[in-house]
């Protein structure tokens, strides 16, 4: 029997105030426990919240974004359950009346072009934490994430694979950072994602039973815990079982899940709506301040740079994979206004670095936009050649000097004068008689060892246009 994935995904998604949704206590990451809570965030007796203004414009964006229609009103709800690190009993969410419903994310996987539907965005704010003694049988619990803003994002059951899944978290992660409101760190949970799976057979139209998965802190291992899930319960259906619905835990060690926990249905939650919270009312005014407002996103970049400097569908991709990326192209352009060399340049050695063993980041690498731009212009000058390029590259990206100054220093100016290379051409000649008759006869590939033989002897620096003209004028002789 052959089987339809059928796959939708929650993605949470930490805003970027510099405080939390119903209080001034500052968001920030990392500080020492239970030090970031006032008696606001743990929902002490008789403390009113109050609801920033900058999570709603922020969510707004990200509606906008995503082709969603913001209702005139949306209200907060309160979601009635029992954990160790949520303070109040309940979390503060939506439910009913989120802030924007039925958007539309298009994809691209092997070719092919996807629309996954949105649900819905809706605001809420996050748990707390618990820590786990590695020795002691015993939990801490850290409430300082108490109360930070959240969206959120919850597609249709759309997904039919995990690429699929892969590539549409890939396009909202990019989305929050080009929209500047998320900073998109999984490892510290500013990202995270569950995910609804079910199985059901082909040409099926009623939803298999779904599992949801937690604990996925990277792209690739939502990948691969949907990939374990879909042979987990493939093997279930075949051999006539039943799918248990129930929340799963990704154990990406051992490359497996484990059960969590029964799955919850809405109305276990009891939701009613907050009784301390007016209703927010978004008018057409304010919404046309915010898209006013929105930058430049993904798709309109990419489309931008494919038009402007006839890029390929897939070097504009990597380009504009991320904002932050995008941005170094646009300030080495400016100092270097040949696209397609530095485009060339951004994905091959400064793409090997960004992905290299010591994980740099395109915001602190040590080689400038306008530090490339100089050192691309020194290629076309006929100051250094391409290959030297590639030296001074890497002595910039160990000692964060410019060019310039490293040519300068190691003396690597390209040889361009035409008398000394000629005399090193006519040695060079003169020294390999054998392969010299076989190139007039007609073995032309040799240039290459002729050339490769002058750029050993000038250690590179020979102005390798210069050196093909030579060696033609003197081996047709």
């Amino acid at each position: 029997m052959e089987f339809e994935t059928v796959i939708g995904l929650e993605v949470h998604a930490q805003l970027k105030t510099k405080t939390k949704i119903f209080c001034t206590c500052t968001t920030a990451f990392g500080n020492p426990p239970n030090t970031n809570t006032c008696p606001v965030c743990l929902g002490m007796p008789g403390v009113l919240p109050v609801l920033n203004k900058q999570v709603v414009e922020y969510a707004m964006k990200m509606a906008l974004a995503t082709n969603c229609k913001i209702g005139p009103m949306n209200q907060f709800a309160r979601k009635n359950y029992f954990y160790p690190d949520l303070p109040k009993g309940y979390q503060v969410s939506q439910f009913d009346l989120p802030i924007a419903e039925h958007g539309y994310v298009d994809i691209d996987v092997n070719g092919k072009q996807r629309r996954i539907g949105l649900t819905r965005i809706h605001m809420e704010e996050d748990a707390g934490k618990l820590i786990h003694d590695e020795v002691k049988p015993q939990s801490y619990v850290d409430l300082n994430r108490t109360g930070v803003p959240l969206i959120e994002i919850v597609s249709e059951p759309d997904i039919r694979s995990p690429e699929e899944a892969a590539a549409y978290l890939k396009k909202l992660h990019a989305t929050l950072r080009y929209l500047d409101i998320c900073d998109g760190n999984m490892q510290e949970g500013s990202f995270r994602c569950d995910a609804n799976i079910s199985l059901r057979p082909v040409g099926e139209e009623k939803l298999g039973i779904r599992t949801e998965l937690k604990n996925m802190n990277s792209f690739r291992n939502v990948q691969r815990a949907l990939e374990y899930e879909i042979r987990r319960q493939r093997d279930i259906l075949l051999d006539g079982g039943q799918v248990v619905q129930e929340t799963l835990l990704w154990d990406p060690d051992r490359n497996r899940t484990n059960s969590m926990r029964g799955k919850e249905e809405a109305h276990d939650y009891r939701y009613f709506p907050d009784p301390d919270l007016v209703p927010v009312v978004i008018d057409d005014e304010w919404i046309d301040r915010i898209r006013q407002d929105m930058p430049e996103l993904p798709d309109e970049k990419k489309n931008r740079f494919m038009e402007t400097f006839d890029f390929n569908d897939e070097d504009a991709s990597i380009l504009t994979s991320s904002r932050e990326l995008a941005e170094y192209f646009e300030a080495a352009l400016a100092a270097h206004s040949n696209a397609k060399q530095l485009g060339n340049w951004i994905k091959t050695e400064m793409m090997r670095e960004l992905k290299g063993e010591d994980g740099l980041d395109i915001t602190s690498f040590p080689v400038t936009p306008e530090n490339l731009g100089a050192l691309l212009a020194m290629i076309d000058k006929g100051t250094i050649s391409g290959k030297i390029a590639k030296t001074v590259f890497d002595e910039m990206m160990t000692s964060g000097k410019d060019a310039e100054t490293i040519v300068k220093e190691k003396n690597l100016v390209q040889m361009s004068d035409e008398g000394d290379l000629l005399k090193i051409v006519q040695e060079i000649v003169a020294a390999n008689p054998g392969q010299a008759e076989d190139f007039r006869n007609g073995k032309t590939k040799l240039m290459g060892f002729f050339v490769g033989q002058l750029m050993k002897k000038t250690k590179g620096k020979a102005n390798p246009k210069m050196a093909n003209q030579l060696f033609n004028k003197e081996l047709n002789k």
